[in-house]
């Protein structure tokens, strides 16, 4: 049952990480924060089921993503997400639930940093005005 919740999490997020390319090449910026936030908070749903099946184990502590950079190229960001996801569903249905975790795991910490370059440039416009 967890399961079928993670893949269908999984799926929504993938839709609205879709929708938010959509969004991008159309310079909608409303609807690109709207569909990349959707995005997050489906993959922290599917997170939360992982840490029910995953619960003895702590592994999720040593996993990190690049984070060399601090300025977040946002088109290419979304796609290396989407390029996850993608993994996450093959991992899924191999069985290999821990390497799906990792991988959605790595995957809302890019949106994270999407998400702190949106609030970035709202500051900045807020200060500007």
């Amino acid at each position: 049952m967890k399961q079928e919740k993670i893949t269908e999490s999984i799926e929504s997020a993938t839709n609205h990480l879709e929708g938010s390319m959509k969004a991008l090449a159309k310079k909608d910026e409303k609807n690109l924060v709207n569909h990349v936030w959707r995005a997050g908070a489906d993959l922290e749903y599917a997170l939360f089921l992982f840490s029910l099946i995953h619960q003895n184990e702590s592994e999720s502590s040593s996993w990190k993503t690049d984070a060399h950079s601090k300025q977040v190229e946002v088109s290419s960001t979304l796609s290396s997400v989407q390029d996850l996801l993608r993994e996450v569903k093959d991992s899924m249905k191999a069985g290999e639930l821990l390497d799906a975790h990792k991988k959605t795991w790595m995957a809302r910490g890019y949106l994270l940093r999407v998400h702190d370059t949106f609030e970035k440039k709202r500051k900045e416009q807020r200060r500007v005005k």
